[in-house]
């Protein structure tokens, strides 16, 4: 992860693995959602973007990419970010 976009995540808006927790693999889900840019993650709902994953994959995919959506959101859409919520896992159920 690139700390600098997290100060500065208008600088790489089309870097997602720039999102914490998203490396290559998440950021190829995010792209097959029709999510090609940071902006486009913006109020979101991380739910319902897992739920069409799965049905797109046609199987249950591991809860933590469901994290991993929750925080790309948060990162999306917060004004300030808290260091604590750019971890996946704070976004657990």
């Amino acid at each position: 992860m690139n700390t600098c976009c997290i100060k500065h995540k208008k600088h790489c808006p089309r870097d997602l693995t720039c999102i914490p927790g998203v490396g290559p693999s998440i950021q190829k889900d995010l792209y097959s959602l029709g999510i090609n840019t940071i902006a486009d993650l913006e109020n979101k709902n991380p739910e319902a973007m897992y739920e069409q994953l799965c049905r797109q994959q046609g199987m249950h995919i591991d809860r933590c990419v469901l994290y991993v959506f929750r925080c790309a959101v948060y990162f999306a859409s917060a004004k300030e970010l808290e260091d604590k919520k750019l971890a996946w896992w704070w976004w657990k159920d």
